[in-house]
């Protein structure tokens, strides 16, 4: 019924209570930064029986998005999107397929209830799809799967129905340390634990401040998240991709010059079923201002002077790439 749902693989794990030791002391690292909805309703997304009374089984899926994108982002006059977000929005996409298998469960499980997330709620997806055998959480953090790499989302869905679980999944990153050399900002502080104030993804889309200045140089022409440490995960290099459709490259390049120009009624219209809209028009400007300070580029000093002159984030980060770009 997954599959037939859209959905690439399916496990089922058996609810119960979280060991809370990593995720309290990630948390009490501050590793979080300012995504405070993860400190909120702990007890919740230490136990998903508080999240849905009865809960007796988690049933995990994945939906795969990314493989080989045609648009070369080795020009720097392109920004870099993380491949998750160059299609449609994965929320309303995940969420329709997930609403139309909760329709089919019903039909043979009558009387059960459900509550089912796609990163909306306090539920540790990554933790209960290894629980299900879906993958391991490897050293980036990210779920790994031998079968699919890691360019996939995650969908669950709490059940009050007793399913037989699946055995969880057994750690592959063995030795290798690729994700953690290749992260250019140092965000993979170890094996398996990420400090998100130094992440680009973080840094990009959650982020609503400015910049810290030791890191502006190390994110490259990355504009909205980043795939560094899955582009050099081996196992994503022997993932047999299926893909789909809604999440295909659309072919879209993203011109930093032209970009500097897109006002906030553009803009939304532009990311309208996208999840780059997240990062808002000026934390998006930010973005593009720090990649053009990056790109070496002599002609895109006109279109950050005329940032610079402003006031606030986007002008303070503008200033800052002309600076980089060797501007008065």
């Amino acid at each position: 019924m997954a599959l037939h749902a859209g959905f690439h693989s399916v496990g089922v794990a058996r609810a119960g209570p979280v060991d809370p030791v990593r995720l309290e002391r990630w948390l009490s690292l501050g590793y979080q930064g300012e995504m405070h909805y993860l400190e909120r309703n702990l007890e919740k997304r230490l136990d998903p029986r508080l999240v849905l009374p009865e809960t007796r089984s988690l049933l995990c899926l994945t939906l795969e998005y990314g493989a080989e994108h045609r648009t070369e982002f080795s020009d720097p006059r392109m920004g870099r999107v993380a491949r998750y977000a160059r299609g449609r929005d994965y929320h309303q996409v995940m969420g329709r397929r997930l609403k139309a298998l909760w329709r089919r469960l019903q039909l043979c499980l009558p009387g059960t209830e459900s509550r089912w997330y796609v990163d909306t709620g306090p539920v540790l997806e990554k933790y209960w799809a290894a629980q299900a055998g879906l993958g391991w959480q490897g050293k980036h953090s990210n779920l790994v799967s031998r079968q699919q790499g890691s360019w996939f989302f995650l969908g669950v869905m709490l059940l009050t129905a007793e399913l037989e679980p699946d055995a969880p999944a057994s750690d592959f990153c063995g030795t290798c340390t690729r994700c953690l050399d290749a992260c250019p900002t140092g965000a993979v502080v170890a094996p398996y634990v990420v400090d998100s104030r130094r992440c680009i993804s973080y840094l990009t889309i959650e982020l609503k401040e400015s910049i810290a200045l030791e890191l502006r140089g190390d994110m490259g022409n990355w504009i909205f998240g980043c795939d560094i440490c899955q582009e050099v995960c081996p196992w994503n290099r022997r993932a047999a991709w299926k893909g789909d459709l809604a999440f295909g490259d659309s072919g879209r390049r993203y011109d930093l010059v032209r970009l500097v120009e897109v006002g906030p009624d553009e803009f939304s219209e532009e990311f309208r079923d996208s999840p780059v809209r997240r990062s808002k028009w000026e934390g998006f400007l930010r973005n593009v201002a720090v990649a053009l300070g990056n790109s070496g580029l002599a002609e895109a000093r006109g279109v950050l002077e005329r940032l610079a002159r402003g006031e606030g984030m986007v002008a303070e980060h503008a200033r800052w790439a002309l600076g980089r770009l060797g501007s008065a």
